[in-house]
């Protein structure tokens, strides 16, 4: 089985992760014809040297004034352009999850944004460009390690703000992919982030297996280190993932169901996989609780922390790495209309490389948000919505 896996040391965008792509053995001639035929554009790619390190680097000639474009152009724009279904659909999401974080982070329906930087051609062709690489290379598993943030501030066409700016930050927050910040500027855009939402999860490591190639995409910037992203092609002959995490263990007698409940909302904002907390007869008869915490090892220390704040815990059993198997996942997106009004939904897609779709489930706070709007039963807005994407990823 044939994985790709990014390492965003120094971050990622969109041209980062075509160029990385191409260097890694996509056809760039290819991918440029297709770009150049359905946008007003020029592409262009080229080697490029970054502190020693050879990379390619890919460059957009876009002539004109751009206007911001509304999510429903963008899509309609994408549907018209003759793809093939699987690189439409995938463009489509990779938007839905841009337009999912901008709706959060501005508090406006979809069909009210406008889009500015992530709506540009260049994004269009960075998006697009980048769903036809990974079609290309054939692989039907992408892996991500932690990603460079960077640190600081950004200017945007809505000011001066964070790093992570807000759309990106909220991409992470959905997705679940594992950051740090690291480097006084912005390393990993919206677009970026997007992208490996869209087709990446988490390992916390480089996985077993065999490199046959590697790429590097170059960014824009020029930094202390050399600024690309990195690329694997990495082959195993495993079809379920491994990952390595820790557990945290500890007996309580003598806390109270609230605690209990905040501890366990605190233990899963700070990094925890899964916490449960199972009913147990302690010494003496005393009614008590088992507290059990999965978790990646880098996470640990904090975890067990928290719980001794929060219970009064005076040791944590840490036992020692396990290894579990783990099914594929990456994020999807759907579109439900109700009342003519269009409603983005976030979707989770589990699968093997060998035996295809194994579950799919929809983002229940995003159903819950609906439900809330349109007065439609949480419960009907889930089945509404994992049907429509039975319908589009099966």
């Amino acid at each position: 089985m044939k994985i790709i896996l990014f390492d965003p040391f120094s971050g990622a965008a969109g041209d980062m992760i075509m160029g990385s792509l191409i260097s890694l053995g996509a056809d760039g001639s290819k991918i440029k014809e297709t770009l150049e035929s359905i946008l007003d554009i020029s592409m262009f790619f080229e080697k490029k040297i970054k502190l020693g390190i050879e990379s390619v680097d890919v460059k957009f000639n876009i002539p004109g004034f751009e206007t911001a474009r509304s999510y429903r152009e963008i899509k309609n724009f994408i549907k018209g352009c003759g793809l093939a279904s699987d690189i439409e659909n995938d463009a489509i999401s990779v938007f839905g999850i841009l337009a999912d974080a901008e709706s959060k982070v501005h508090g406006k329906p979809i069909e009210e944004l406008h889009f500015h930087e992530v709506g540009q051609t260049d994004a269009l062709a960075d998006i697009i460009g980048s769903c036809i690489a990974i079609h290309q290379l054939g692989t039907r598993e992408v892996l991500c390690l932690p990603i460079n943030t960077g640190t600081g501030t950004v200017n945007t066409s809505h000011g001066i703000m964070p790093i992570p700016a807000p759309a990106t930050l909220e991409i992470l927050k959905a997705s679940g992919l594992e950051f740090y910040g690291k480097g006084n500027t912005e390393l990993l855009t919206p677009t970026g982030a997007a992208l490996l939402a869209h087709f990446a999860k988490t390992i916390p490591s480089i996985p077993a297996g065999k490199v046959r190639d590697t790429g590097h995409g170059a960014g824009d910037i020029d930094t202390d280190w050399p600024n690309v992203l990195r690329t694997f092609m990495i082959e195993t002959e495993k079809s379920l993932s491994r990952d390595e995490v820790e557990v945290l263990e500890t007996n309580v007698d003598d806390v109270t169901g609230e605690v209990l409940g905040n501890l366990f909302d605190r233990l899963m904002e700070n990094g925890a996989k899964d916490v449960s907390i199972i009913p147990a007869t302690m010494k003496k008869g005393r009614a008590g609780h088992i507290i059990k915490v999965v978790t990646h090892s880098h996470h640990g220390e904090e975890l067990a922390r928290i719980i001794m704040e929060e219970t009064g815990s005076l040791g944590i059993r840490a036992i020692p790495t396990k290894h579990r198997y783990i099914a594929d996942r990456r994020m999807g997106t759907v579109e439900l209309e109700i009342n003519d009004i269009d409603y983005q939904i976030a979707i989770k897609i589990a699968h093997t490389p060998d035996s295809g779709i194994l579950h799919i489930s929809a983002e229940y706070d995003d159903c819950k948000e609906i439900s809330k709007m349109t007065g439609i039963p949480v419960r009907e807005i889930i089945r509404k919505a994992q049907t429509k994407a039975r319908d589009k990823y099966e």
